[in-house]
Formats: C-alpha cells, sequence, structure tokens
C-alpha cells in the first residue's frame, strides 16, 4: 500500500480510539446486508429494503459495552432526548465533510455531496425543533465522539476515496443508531419514529452506493476488505 493512500496517511486517518469503531461483529452484520444490497441484484435490494427497520440486525447481542459503540453507547436503551442530542450531532459531521466534495472532481461525488447537506441539514433542524419542544430542562450534552478524518487537505482521488471510506462508516453507525431506538421502547412520539425509519432507508441505500463506487474506482470492497482504517474491519487486526 502507498505511502499516500488517504487510508494509511498518518495525517489523514482518523483516531482509532475504542469509541470510534462498531464491534467487529456488529459492523460484520451491517457489512453483509449492505454488501448484499449493492451487489445481489434487484430480489435482495428489495428485500433489504423491506426489512422492518425495528428489528436488532442479524448477529446483534443485547448488552455490549460503550465501549464497542460509536457515537452514543451501544448497552444501554437509547431515549428520545439522547437520541435527538448524539443524531444532530452526527448529523453535523456528515454535513460539513459532505460540502468539502464541492472540490472533488466526480460531478457523481459533487450531487452526492449536495444531497447529503440538503437531506441532513433539514434533518437536523426538524431534530432541533423537536428538542426544544419536547424537553424543557437544560440541553443534554452530546456524548458523540467524531469518526472522520479531515478532508480539507485532500483532492482528486485522495478526496472521493477518504470521503467514501468514512461516509460509509458514518452511514452504518447511523443506521444503528436509529434502529437501537426503533428497537427499544422508550420511543413516546410517531414522527421520531418516522424519522428513523427514514435514516434508516435512506442512509442504507446511500451506504450500497457509496460501495459501489469504492469498488468501480479504487477497487476496494467490503468483501475484499481495506475499506476501513487499520484493516478489514477497522480495529488494527
Amino acid at each position: 500500500m502507498s505511502a499516500t493512500d488517504p487510508a494509511t496517511d498518518p495525517a489523514t486517518s482518523p483516531t482509532t480510539s475504542p469509541r470510534r469503531h462498531l464491534s467487529r461483529g456488529l459492523l460484520a452484520a451491517v457489512v453483509a446486508l449492505v454488501v448484499l444490497a449493492a451487489l445481489g441484484g434487484a430480489a435482495v435490494g428489495a428485500a433489504l429494503a423491506s426489512r422492518d427497520p425495528s428489528a436488532p440486525v442479524a448477529g446483534q447481542r443485547s448488552g455490549m459495552g460503550s465501549g464497542t459503540g460509536t457515537g452514543m453507547g451501544m448497552g444501554a436503551d437509547v431515549g428520545e432526548e439522547r437520541f435527538l442530542v448524539d443524531m444532530v450531532a452526527h448529523h453535523e459531521e456528515a454535513i460539513t465533510a459532505a460540502r468539502e466534495l464541492r472540490r472533488s472532481e466526480r460531478p457523481e461525488m459533487r450531487a452526492f455531496g449536495r444531497r447529503v447537506v440538503a437531506d441532513q441539514s433539514a434533518q437536523v433542524e426538524q431534530m432541533r425543533a423537536w428538542s426544544s419542544q419536547w424537553f424543557d430542562e437544560a440541553p443534554t450534552a452530546s456524548t458523540y465522539e467524531p469518526m472522520m478524518r479531515d478532508l480539507t487537505r485532500l483532492d482528486g482521488d485522495r478526496l472521493d476515496e477518504a470521503f467514501l471510506a468514512d461516509m460509509t462508516q458514518h452511514h452504518m453507525t447511523a443506521v444503528m443508531m436509529a434502529r437501537r431506538l426503533l428497537a427499544g421502547d422508550r420511543l413516546e412520539h410517531a414522527e421520531l419514529g418516522s424519522l428513523a425509519r427514514t435514516i434508516v432507508r435512506d442512509q442504507t441505500a446511500e451506504i450500497a452506493q457509496m460501495h459501489r463506487w469504492s469498488r468501480a474506482w479504487f477497487g476496494r470492497s467490503w468483501t475484499e476488505g481495506g475499506m476501513m482504517p487499520g484493516g478489514p474491519m477497522g480495529d488494527g487486526s
């Protein structure tokens, strides 16, 4: 692997703190679903799209410690206020990264960046409004920790490749956060449940698209490993 590979360049690689990555088993389950949707044809894609977003992902275990997750602790049931605070922070990081795609040389990436900024900015505005309406106390501090590397120093293929690798993982975390809210017993507002299902549906589709681009442009595939910093599963293996 070359010294300028954005996945291994120390100047641009994200910090590998324990909370920055999903657990091996949990991430493997999500990867399997997404790769099937990306590579398995219309029938498999339709099956994934029709899957109940509140259903646990295959291989997910209860009682996982907070050190195995990103954004939000993966152990305890998640309430609405915690979900809103952490998902806003998660979306804001995605928006910042997606804006860097204005410098991409690929029109597909520039269009994708504009869509991420537009969709997630609207969702951030809605989530902030709900937080103000539903919770009167002082705002809960977010426990979210940034996941993505600094893209401002990258351009050309290095920008696109780093964005796709990091945003794929970033989207997977959002899907898991939304699924945990839907699978728990603390969801009180139907409109928040609808948003969580939208996040699962839309970001799962975007993960599949990013996988296809990564494979077509850079020869990177989840099934072949190497899309996560530190190894196929991103844990330093």
